[in-house]
């Protein structure tokens, strides 16, 4: 939205733009401007071409914003924080405009915001960073329902919810750690309430929690051990248990006592050889 240049009308930075990345003629670029302000709901496009940006709303601008994006037929659209400083009503209507030119034109839409509500709405697959490194990855439902990084999830317990209604919230504590002095373990650990000292000096690697559903946290590493641990307790109780059980029926005790016999006996001809030889 603050991309526009002021001293220039909307016409000449889109014809500019379609230009520098396409062969058309300045008549063909403007035609083409005409064109995708028409497509993104721009009133009079004719008439907005001849003006400047102090002259458009800022919904009108940002539409201007995704005309000029678009002019050039995009596989990917790039969206940086495109609802930045909107109202929630024009808001909404940027977004239902991305998602219609998303279908109509069949590209992808790469979409950086701290917005979860703009986030829960748009996207099919997230990606959650920090401090420029990759945090967690998965689809929609797996990072709202099942967020598996102390980061995603002090993001959600900092949403307001019709259930907080008079209670505080709980922000994420501490501060953004020095970009230029990144620590060697995980970036979020001077922050994490549940951080070990593993965190702080080893960077946790990438661990694959099923299908798209990835995270990069130690948290996830202790909980799959102790998992393990868990199965392998229970499944020695019951071995245990099985060979009790065993012991316990007719078959099992004269089983039992067929060992020990034959035991006894190799001891014993054991001795006797060791016996004769001596």
């Amino acid at each position: 939205m603050t991309s526009l240049n002021p001293t220039y009308t909307i016409g000449h930075q889109l014809i500019e733009a379609i230009t520098l990345h396409t062969n058309r003629t300045k008549q063909q670029a403007w035609d083409r401007a005409v064109e995708m302000l028409q497509l993104v709901g721009v009133n009079d496009p004719e008439k907005r071409m001849k003006q400047y940006p102090h002259e458009h709303s800022g919904g009108m601008r940002q539409r201007v914003m995704i005309a000029m994006a678009l002019a050039c037929e995009p596989d990917i659209l790039i969206a940086d924080e495109p609802t930045t400083a909107l109202d929630v009503t024009i808001q909404a209507q940027i977004l239902e405009l991305m998602q219609k030119l998303q279908k109509e034109l069949g590209m992808a839409i790469i979409m950086i915001t701290h917005d979860l509500g703009v986030v829960a709405q748009m996207c099919d697959e997230i990606v959650v960073m920090y401090a420029g490194s990759y945090c967690e990855r998965g689809t929609a439902e797996d990072i709202f329902y099942n967020p598996k990084h102390e980061y995603t999830k002090g993001l959600l317990r900092s949403i307001p919810t019709t259930g907080s209604r008079g209670q505080k919230l709980q922000p994420i504590t501490g501060t953004p750690i020095d970009l230029l002095n990144l620590p060697e373990g995980c970036p979020f650990a001077p922050r994490c309430d549940a951080a070990m000292k593993i965190c702080i000096h080893k960077a946790p690697e990438n661990m694959d929690l099923g299908g798209q559903h990835k995270a990069s946290c130690w948290m996830n590493v202790k909980a799959k051990m102790e998992a393990d641990l868990a199965a392998a307790q229970e499944a020695e109780k019951a071995r245990i248990a099985a060979e009790e059980a065993r012991r316990a029926t007719p078959k099992g005790i004269v089983d039992d006592i067929t060992r020990e016999v034959e035991a006894e006996l190799a001891a014993e001809a054991k001795a006797n050889e060791e016996g004769g030889e001596a």
